[in-house]
């Protein structure tokens, strides 16, 4: 059985780079971990106790919580291979962009 990913991912409101790293990760998501991902958007504005347990001091980050060991990714997850590397997944094979 493969291996649940449970990833948070931290934005500051709705600004443009939460969108955009919000429709970034879920595209990277539905593409390479389908059917086997736990995701939860956190705003730090509305929820900034939740920033504690994982160290957030910059916005957007996405954290891989489960598989080992907890990754954290800074930015807004456009580079698809940076992505991929900080999931464990290996990588795309170039340097391509998870949004066009």
């Amino acid at each position: 059985m493969p291996e649940l990913y449970v990833l948070r991912l931290f934005v500051a409101g709705t600004t443009t780079r939460s969108h955009n790293a919000i429709t970034n990760v879920r595209r990277i998501c539905d593409y390479h971990l389908a059917g086997r991902f736990d995701l939860e958007v956190i705003d730090v504005y509305t929820h900034p106790e939740d920033t504690r347990e994982f160290q957030i001091v910059a916005t957007p980050t996405l954290v891989k919580v489960a598989p080992p060991p907890l990754r954290r990714i800074v930015g807004d997850l456009s580079n698809l291979d940076r992505v991929l590397d900080g999931l464990s997944l290996g990588s795309s094979g170039g340097n391509a962009k998870a949004s066009s």
